[in-house]
């Protein structure tokens, strides 16, 4: 029974390890909408039996981004539209709760804010688009711990991955300076104590999803259902 027991658990362990990777390969446009997956070639390129990899495809189908389609192949789902919308109502409706408690009683907020937009503005410099995506997520992640609610990030994070692929798409220089000084607004509001400029800065820095989802159809049409 026991030894049983750890096998589950480490099958398990394994299985969250492929939904990370995985995840990260269909955000990333490492694996792109359409791309065909099998659990062998997964398996073997992760070292694990194929059970995990069973379990982590089923998890993945679940949060929008693979089909799995019996008896024929696995394919990386196209990007929803409204899949990216939604995404965003319940971003927004979460962070902007949270930026408003943190202005309220920002405490330290203003220095470290400060030294992660200083990270963001060097890896923008260096056109590194993956540490900016990295830099970014713990920007807000931050804001989240600051105000006291950090596990409200982990219900964002587990409802944003369609919105991700978007953001992915669109990163570059020109993408990162505007959201860099989007961040530089939302932490002075938030340093200064000013509640409402604090909300309406991180609507305004969400609300440009919307304009980011048109220009991503645009351009890359065959990514989209």
């Amino acid at each position: 029974m026991g030894s049983a027991q750890v096998l589950d658990v480490t099958e398990e362990t394994m299985a969250m390890r492929v939904v990370g990777a995985l995840r990260d390969e269909i955000v990333t446009m490492a694996l792109k909408p359409g791309d065909v997956i099998s659990e062998s070639d997964i398996a073997g390129r992760y070292g694990v039996s194929r059970q995990p990899v069973r379990e982590a495809f089923i998890r993945l189908a679940q949060q929008g981004l693979l089909l799995i389609r019996p008896k024929r192949a696995t394919v990386v789902k196209k990007i929803s539209p409204e899949g990216v919308r939604q995404s965003r109502f319940i971003r927004e409706s979460i962070e902007v709760e949270i930026v408003r408690r943190l202005a309220a009683s920002p405490g330290d907020a203003e220095a470290v804010l400060k030294g992660l937009i200083a990270d963001q503005e060097a890896a923008s410099a260096a056109n590194d688009s993956r540490r900016f995506h990295t830099l970014d997520e713990l920007f807000h992640r931050t804001l989240a711990r600051l105000a006291g609610v950090e596990y409200a990030w982990q219900l964002i994070d587990d409802h944003k991955m369609q919105l991700d692929r978007v953001r992915y798409l669109t990163l570059g220089a020109s993408s990162s300076r505007v959201a860099i000084d989007e961040h530089v607004v939302i932490a002075a509001a938030v340093a200064a104590g000013d509640v409402p400029k604090a909300e309406a800065a991180m609507r305004a820095h969400l609300a440009r999803a919307e304009i980011l989802l048109g220009q991503t159809i645009s351009a890359h049409p065959d990514y989209f259902e």
